[in-house]
């Protein structure tokens, strides 16, 4: 377990960080295509998208002389993956309860 480091879940805690991820998400976006859709400053985008990006979540590629921010398949598969491992447990944990669960008398 990865306890250190920031994970695709934590990164996405955050609700200004979850409106970039969606945004991106559309498709590939500058900085300053970000940060005309939110109300936070070019600067502050830049840092969530820093986070997103060492999460695995985002990745950027150079275009002239921008930046564009696009999604990384990688890292959503990774969350994916991780979110039903623990889908799988709990269903896994209800059906264990409900089959040890005695019978009511009628």
């Amino acid at each position: 377990m990865a306890t250190y480091r920031t994970d695709g879940l934590g990164a996405l805690g955050d609700p200004t960080r979850r409106a970039i991820f969606e945004l991106v998400a559309t498709g590939p976006k500058a900085v300053g295509e970000l940060a005309r859709e939110l109300p936070i400053s070019r600067p502050a985008v830049s840092q969530h998208l820093k986070v997103l990006k060492d999460a695995g979540l985002v990745v950027d590629e150079a275009v002239g002389t921008r930046r564009l921010y696009r999604v990384d398949p990688n890292g959503v598969a990774a969350l994916r993956a991780y979110l039903d491992l623990v889908w799988d447990r709990a269903l896994a944990a209800f059906a264990a309860a409900v089959e040890n669960t005695p019978e009511e008398p009628s």
